[in-house]
Formats: C-alpha cells, sequence, structure tokens
C-alpha cells in the first residue's frame, strides 16, 4: 500500500450494496443475477467485473442477488450520484430480466435460495453446508482510504465501540423465511454463523493484524483471506479500511447518510491515533452485546452507550456518536446533512420499523416488497443550497477510440436530454454517443456543489 503525508492526502469513500432480486408480482427473490450481469454488460457496452474506479455490478453468493460497487468519491455529494447511478443500473438490468432490485437486509418471504456457480461458491457450500444453503443476507459496506495499513489497524481499533449504533440506525431485515424475527436486524445474526464474522480484540498494530490473519487462515477454518469476515476490516483489494457492519437500507439518501458518518469516525480515529491520544479499550466481550443489542432492538429500545458502556435510550446513543464524529463531518462540510439523515431516521424510523407497520396494517409480503422497490429507487432528493446546482449523472464515464480516452460530457443545455450530452477526447476531439450508449444512458437528478 502506498504511503502518503496527511496533509497531502484525500480520504475517499465508497460503499458497496448488496440487493435482492425479486419477482414484480410475488416479492419472492429469484435466481436472476446471471442474467442481469449480462444485460448490464451489453447495455453498458463494457464488462462489469473488473472496470473500477467506475460503479458497476459483480456477482454475490446466490443467484437471488447482486451487488452495486459504487466508484470511490470525495464528497457525499458525489457518492450520492453513484449510488443513484449503482441502483438504477442494478434495477434496469433486472427489469430486463423479468425482475426488480430492492435494497432488503433480508427477504421477507420464504424463499429457496440459489448458489451462484463458481470454484469458490462451491467450495463454500462444501465447507460450511448449511450456513451457505440458508445464507441470503443484504449488508451495506463502506471503504474509507487509509494512508497505510498501520493507520487503518489503529483506526479499526478504536472505532469498535462505535459500530453498534451504525448497525441500530441501518436496521432493515426483521423478517426472515416468512416469520418475524423478533431482531431488527437478523441478517447480523445470519451472517454471524461464518467462523471469523463480527467484533474483533484490538491488535496494536498491522504487524499483529497481517498475522493473527495468517494463523487463522492456517487453522483450515477459513478457506482463504477473502473469508476475514470482521466488522471492520483492511481490504484486500483497495487501500481502504471497511466497515461491515450495517444492513443495506432501503432509502439511498440514508445509505449515504451512514457512509458519511463512517468516514467522520475513521478521520475521527485516525486523528486520535496521529495525536498519540491512548486508546481505551472497550472488552471484546462487551463490544459483542452491544452488536446483539443493536441486532435484537435497532432504535426501539435501548443501546449499550458507546462511551459509558451503560444501557441508555437509542437516541442518546446516537447523539454521542454524532457528537464524536461532528468535528470531522464539520470539516467535510456534511455535519448538517447527516445530521438531517439522522434525524430523518429517528422521526420515521429504521427499515424494519417500517416493514413491522406495513405488516401490523395488513399489507402481504407482495405489497411490503413492492413499497421497498418504490423506496429503493427514490431519488437522493436534497433542497438546494447557495452553491449548488442540479445535475444529471449516468453510469457511463470513459471510452477508449483509437488510443484516446473520451470522457462524457455535457452541453450547456435545460434538463435531461440525451442529445446534450457527448464524447470530449483528451485532444479537443469529440464524437456523438451511438445508439447502444444512447439506450444505457441511465439518467437520474442529482445535486453537485459548485
Amino acid at each position: 500500500m502506498t504511503t502518503r503525508t496527511h496533509a497531502s492526502f484525500e480520504r475517499l469513500i465508497g460503499v458497496e450494496e448488496e440487493l435482492l432480486l425479486v419477482d414484480p408480482e410475488t416479492g419472492v427473490p429469484v435466481p436472476r443475477s446471471g442474467a442481469v450481469l449480462a444485460t448490464a454488460h451489453a447495455e453498458s457496452g463494457r464488462a462489469i467485473q473488473g472496470s473500477a474506479p467506475a460503479t458497476h455490478l459483480e456477482a454475490e453468493l446466490k443467484r437471488e442477488q447482486i451487488e452495486v460497487v459504487s466508484a470511490p468519491c470525495a464528497t457525499l455529494s458525489g457518492l450520492a450520484i453513484e449510488v443513484a447511478a449503482g441502483r438504477r443500473l442494478a434495477d434496469v438490468a433486472a427489469r430486463a430480466a423479468g425482475a426488480r432490485a430492492v435494497a432488503l437486509g433480508t427477504s421477507p418471504a420464504p424463499v429457496d435460495s440459489h448458489l451462484m456457480q463458481s470454484s469458490r461458491f462451491r467450495s463454500l457450500a462444501k465447507q460450511y453446508p448449511l450456513t451457505t444453503r440458508e445464507q441470503l443476507t443484504c449488508g451495506l459496506h463502506v471503504h474509507v482510504t487509509v494512508s497505510d495499513d498501520e493507520e487503518g489497524v489503529a483506526v479499526i481499533d478504536r472505532v469498535r465501540p462505535w459500530l453498534p449504533v451504525l448497525l441500530a440506525l441501518s436496521a432493515n431485515s426483521p423478517l426472515w423465511q416468512g416469520v418475524d424475527t423478533g431482531f431488527a436486524s437478523y441478517r447480523h445474526q445470519v451472517w454471524g454463523r461464518w467462523p471469523s464474522a463480527g467484533s474483533t480484540e484490538v491488535f496494536g498494530s498491522a504487524a499483529a493484524y497481517h498475522g493473527i490473519v495468517e494463523r487463522m487462515v492456517e487453522t483450515g477454518a477459513l478457506l482463504d483471506r477473502g473469508m476475514v469476515y470482521f466488522d471492520a476490516r483492511l481490504s484486500d483489494r483497495y487501500p481502504t479500511v471497511e466497515i461491515r457492519v450495517s444492513d443495506v437500507c432501503m432509502s439511498a439518501r440514508r445509505a449515504v447518510g451512514l457512509a458519511g458518518i463512517v468516514r467522520g469516525l475513521v478521520e475521527t480515529e485516525a486523528a486520535a491515533w496521529r495525536r498519540g491520544e491512548p486508546l481505551e479499550a472497550v472488552p471484546t466481550t462487551l463490544v459483542r452485546l452491544a452488536m446483539w443489542t443493536a441486532s435484537r432492538f435497532g432504535l426501539e429500545a435501548e443501546l449499550i452507550h458507546p462511551v459509558e458502556q451503560q444501557p441508555r435510550p437509542a437516541a442518546e446513543a446516537v447523539e454521542a456518536l454524532l457528537d464524536h464524529v461532528s468535528p470531522a463531518l464539520e470539516e467535510t462540510g456534511d455535519l448538517a446533512e447527516v445530521r438531517g439523515i439522522v434525524a430523518e431516521i429517528l422521526r420515521e424510523g429504521t427499515g424494519a420499523e417500517r416493514q413491522r407497520s406495513l405488516i401490523a396494517q395488513g399489507a402481504s409480503y407482495a405489497e411490503l416488497v413492492a413499497d421497498a422497490v418504490a423506496v429503493t429507487h427514490r431519488p437522493v432528493a436534497r433542497e438546494m443550497r447557495p452553491g449548488q446546482r442540479r445535475v444529471y449523472i449516468r453510469h457511463m464515464r470513459t471510452k477508449e477510440i483509437d488510443g484516446i480516452v473520451y470522457t462524457l460530457t455535457r452541453r450547456d443545455a435545460p434538463g435531461p436530454d440525451l442529445d446534450a450530452w457527448y464524447w470530449l477526447g483528451a485532444d479537443g476531439s469529440v464524437a456523438e454517443l451511438d445508439e447502444a450508449e444512447h439506450r444505457a444512458l441511465r439518467v437520474s437528478e442529482v445535486i453537485l456543489d459548485e
């Protein structure tokens, strides 16, 4: 990993969202990920796998789900663009395959899921039979860049007591195989069956972290390093810390808000480490109990306070988290936006609360999922502030023609006019979009900072 001085370091952020593929009439998950990937590939005119940094789709463990991987972003407004574009890309491809893409942590309806065929996934099914067979869950993973592994491990050590609050805010999986589990995030319980999943002890250094990971793999209990499913871990693919505790958020706006909190948390803990502040290590047993409590109750009962380690009203625990990261959010200009999103969650309830409310009103599973589909693809609406403008964005970014890189550019024209877009070459040359590219263009309104 490249080491950078903090003065020149830009802390980028990206997310991975796992979405269910459901029958649009019944709401039952359907095994269409192969067709969805093929359709997205054909429409976009580029490979889905390995196309980073553009927002793209990837296969997941089960054929009833898909993963949307965002491009890395410097701002939350940029991330909002990518999340909206990624969800739209997934849903357009899902529609072509006779399905819809929906952000639910688990399926409300009973489902018999199907393994995505690959040698690695077959190895998982052989090593962990029932766990693999029953595993159909969708989470939100947030990546934030770190300067090096030492900073990354320092962050991992320090964020531990704050992660249960993130889980509670994201809770969106109360139902499992047609039954109300009593949990706000049953996904967390199902995910916890993997041998390495969950909270970790304090590592103390990058060397200790990597040493423990190697020893874990050597036991044979894990297939490889990719199965290190810590709640917070160093990414093997990117120069990032990856926070993996959250359910996928039904609302794209909430996903962006939680990602903003995570970036603020990473910067807060990295800054404390740089200043040499001592780490007050919360016992792992207490962190696990706090995670269980958040999984069980979400925001509807007391949470374990991240500082006091005592039961407190959920709103107090949430406020403690916001107070903790406020200086970092203030520095990036995200504090008002994030506080507004969190206030919305506290006011309107979590995704789990929304699902239970609909069930209590007599909604069928099909109606519940249809509601979730509508929320999943609701625009990331925000009030305009001075210094902002509305733009229209799509998942295509660049392409190469005869060795020249062309960037998708918009002419000065009002509204979402597809004819306003063209390819601008690095040498100043211009190329128009062809028919396939016009079909692939996915337009969604967002707000950008000037």
